[in-house]
């Protein structure tokens, strides 16, 4: 039954108008989230902190903004509850406020790609398209991981990859993956991951390799849903390659 519904029947059996008052001050609180995802900018900034904890200073350099218009957009997510900070020694780091704001971001876009042709089209007419007819599941990429049957290459930038990847990724940021291609194994079954379905590291990186000849595939999503789904993760830059 819905709120507004549920207040008109109490008024009916004598609740008041505070009942209806009540249903609008619900919906009005549920808006504040419409309100705070309106933006592109402020979506932009819930992905990247999705993939782990930031300053203002590196999320405003990842998004490509000016400090103080991401200092903005982060107040407004703030002010919805969206996110939270911390202080580590004079920095102040920035993180989803909880596991279900990563969640309502992800199916946010999933929504976006459901009811929005356009977002399809735009993604099937990406360059790197054609590299992306089979991507890997988590499972098959998990079990691939237990058999040393695969390498896996995190191609996000190093600092996400420190806050957290798969265990063994090797952290091979997509600007270097030209010069670490030797590093590489001729032989072996390369995965590459990244933020997300949506994101185009990962696809440019599985385009890259399959044009010098590795025979390499994409995450079917990201590191999110990897850590969503309750599978291990690890922190840190020691397995850097």
């Amino acid at each position: 039954m819905s709120i507004l519904y549920y207040s008109i029947e109490s008024l009916k059996n004598g609740g008041g108008m505070g009942a209806i008052r009540a249903g609008e001050d619900l919906y009005e609180s549920f808006s504040r989230i419409g309100k705070a995802v309106a933006s592109p900018r402020r979506i932009q900034l819930l992905d990247l902190l999705c993939q782990g904890e930031r300053s203002v200073e590196a999320l405003a350099g990842a998004a490509g903004m000016s400090v103080a218009n991401t200092s903005a957009h982060l107040g407004v997510l703030r002010g919805a509850r969206l996110v939270e900070r911390r202080r580590d020694g004079t920095r102040v780091l920035y993180r989803p406020a909880g596991d279900q704001v990563v969640r309502f971001a992800l199916a946010l876009e999933d929504l976006a790609r459901d009811r929005l042709a356009e977002v399809d089209r735009s993604l099937r007419a990406a360059p790197w398209s054609a590299t992306d007819a089979e991507p890997v599941t988590r499972e098959e990429l998990l079990r691939r991981m237990r058999r040393k049957a695969v390498v896996v290459i995190d191609v996000r930038p190093a600092e996400e990859y420190a806050a957290a990847h798969i265990p063994g990724a090797v952290s091979i940021p997509l600007a270097s993956l030209g010069r670490r291609l030797r590093s590489l194994p001729r032989a072996a079954q390369i995965v590459a991951y990244c933020r997300g379905p949506y994101c185009i590291l990962a696809p440019q990186a599985v385009a890259i390799l399959r044009r010098k000849g590795f025979r390499a595939r994409r995450l079917e999503d990201g590191f999110p849903e990897w850590r969503l789904g309750g599978l291990p993760v690890a922190a840190g830059a020691e397995a850097s390659g």
